[in-house]
């Protein structure tokens, strides 16, 4: 495990300087899911939303997110975004009445430091989104897990969850 770096002489939060390291292209991949009831599901699927398309909007909303990072977590650097993408895939068994879907968030940068906080959050964002749009039909949606599946480029090397 490597040593803290985000703390200063005084034990202070810092915002780590980076501006020694070299820049290579990084990428990031994150995932997280919304478990919801059968209703919502056929909304969304049928398009039926009164708010609109959901995926359509919650894609956009982890775009957005992931540009804004910074924003929100105090010691994340303001990047340049090469690409962000959002995938939406069904995991629905009617038999046992589960109805998910799975988000994945990618993003890649050609930068000083990585991704995987942009990635994290445009899959948190994007979640958020179904959730505020799919509410009014059930508000006991669940959200999570939320992890990182896979990071690339940077000077701690690749790493892939198993």
């Amino acid at each position: 495990m490597s040593e803290l770096t985000h703390f200063n002489a005084q034990g202070r939060a810092k915002m780590v300087d980076v501006s020694d390291k070299k820049d290579s292209v990084r990428t990031a991949r994150a995932t997280t899911s919304v478990l919801l009831n059968k209703a919502i599901y056929q909304q969304i699927k049928e398009g039926t939303n009164k708010k609109g398309d959901v995926f359509a909007v919650a894609q956009v909303a982890g775009i957005m997110a992931a540009k804004n990072t910074a924003q929100i977590i105090p010691m994340c650097h303001p990047l340049a975004l090469s690409g962000v993408d959002i995938e939406f895939q069904w995991n629905v068994d009617e038999d046992v009445n589960h109805f998910e879907v799975l988000l994945t968030a990618e993003v890649k940068t050609k930068g000083p430091t990585g991704v995987e906080m942009e990635a994290l959050t445009a899959a948190s964002a994007a979640a958020l989104t179904i959730y505020d749009m799919c509410k009014a039909a059930g508000k006991e949606m669940i959200i999570g897990p939320t992890m990182l599946l896979q990071k690339t480029g940077g000077k701690s090397g690749d790493y892939a969850r198993d």
